[in-house]
């Protein structure tokens, strides 16, 4: 039988530090030559940045509000069939769930049938920790537990109580993570940009220097070894001639992979940079997807043929969806911005604001006017400026089923709003039918 190894990484909540660790264990892996697929648990798509710069692959995003529990078994089996390993980072604590487990890390775990590996942060913790562990791996019986690697140690001696706390949990400890500031991610919401990068790579040659000198990776590749995921079989479908462009630098950059890949069944996918000033390719769609436009404001605003361009091509009635961010380069400016305000494209006739504005966040159901269910997830802290410019198009309703004031705009063929869609299973084109 074919293995591999595969692993979930969970922890008891956020702030365990399950990022930096998944970053030094990918790193640290792919020193060892393998190479390694990274997969995000959730809607998340700034620790899939962090996950492709430590491995240079694009992170899948496993989400079984996004999509169906068969789709998210062929997701990962898809992008593992490629690859030595696969590590799954967890999202949240092990548990949570939009509705108590059903979303959670565990659900994931379960779905795929893969080991979890604790990251557990020990800061101003000893034996007390055994209870916890005890819990968490006991409260769910069909749940694999490979071990735990305990975060933010003191010292050699706080972690020999932590060590003798996992042994009486009944669980195998892999190792220790000093504690050391200089790991703390200093912002999850800088963009990539030059320095960014740099910085983040930095703290992955960090994290995978002190993952290989205090985890045990050689036990743990062997305490996680899974038979391999069996791909079912895919409906091949022809292929499309669309011409397809997206918007993709450090601006616009939260996109799922599988969406790109969707695309890609369409049609020729083509990348250009609205940073970079990249003239607009020749396109009969337009994707703007979101990332941090307002980081970046000045330098659009500079780049003013890309931005003619695409406002050519909206008037013209060609197709474009612009999501989040992406909405946000469409409007007339953006405000509240340092040195601001600066005009954007001009499409839609409102402003976008960051002053005084507050969290939205969220999964979201969205109805069209067509009747039919799209999936997504909303995540921002901007305004606009007139949202009654434009009426919506569809309706909008959280995890729980709840009607939410989020919008979908429509000018001429140009569809717009603060949710990021998940298409992996549809086919996004349909957008545009009556």
């Amino acid at each position: 039988m074919n293995r591999k190894p595969q692993l979930l990484i969970g922890a008891m909540g956020s702030g365990s530090g399950k990022t930096t660790f998944t970053m030094g264990i990918l790193r640290a892996l792919q020193r060892q030559g393998l190479q390694v697929q990274p997969y995000k648990c959730g809607p998340d798509y700034i620790d899939s940045r962090f996950h492709a710069l430590a491995t240079g692959r694009e992170t899948v995003n496993l989400d079984t509000w996004l999509a169906s529990t068969q789709h998210v078994r062929d997701l990962y089996a898809r992008y593992a069939s490629g690859a030595d390993a696969c590590v799954v980072e967890g999202v949240m604590g092990l548990y949570d769930g939009y509705d108590r487990m059903r979303g959670s890390s565990a659900e994931i775990a379960l779905l795929l049938d893969i080991p979890v590996l604790l990251v557990v942060n020990a800061r101003s913790m000893a034996y007390t920790v055994a209870a916890q562990l005890y819990g968490l791996s006991h409260f769910h019986p069909g749940l694999q537990f490979a071990g735990v690697v305990f975060n933010q140690v003191a010292s050699e001696n706080h972690f020999r109580f932590l060590q003798q706390a996992c042994d009486d949990a009944g669980l195998r400890c892999f190792g220790w993570i000093p504690r050391d500031k200089r790991l703390e991610i200093p912002s999850r919401h800088l963009g990539l940009t030059l320095s960014a990068a740099k910085e983040m790579e930095r703290q992955i040659r960090m994290a995978a220097d002190r993952v290989s000198a205090h985890v045990d990776l050689k036990a743990l590749l062997e305490a996680v070894q899974c038979a391999a995921p069996k791909q079912s079989a895919r409906h091949s479908r022809p292929a499309g001639n669309l011409r397809i462009a997206v918007a993709r630098d450090a601006a616009f950059n939260f996109v799922y992979q599988d969406n790109v890949e969707r695309l890609a069944s369409l049609g020729a996918v083509t990348f250009f940079s609205p940073l970079a000033g990249d003239p607009l390719p020749e396109t009969d769609f337009l994707y703007l997807p979101g990332g941090y436009p307002e980081l970046f404001a000045a330098e659009l605003s500079s780049k003013s043929d890309t931005m003619a361009q695409i406002r050519g091509f909206a008037e013209s009635g060609g197709r474009i969806l612009a999501e989040c961010g992406g909405m946000i380069y469409l409007t007339q400016m953006i405000v509240g911005v340092e040195k601001g305000p600066f005009p954007m494209c001009g499409v839609l006739p409102c402003a976008a604001s960051m002053e005084g504005a507050r969290l939205h966040l969220g999964y979201r159901k969205i109805v069209d006017e067509a009747g039919r269910t799209w999936k997504g997830h909303e995540f921002h802290y901007s305004r606009l400026d007139n949202p009654a410019m434009l009426p919506s198009v569809a309706l909008q309703f959280n995890a729980r089923g709840e009607r939410v004031d989020t919008a979908l705009y429509r000018y001429r063929n140009v569809f717009a709003g603060y949710t990021h869609f998940y298409w992996g299973e549809n086919d996004i084109m349909q957008l545009w039918e009556a």
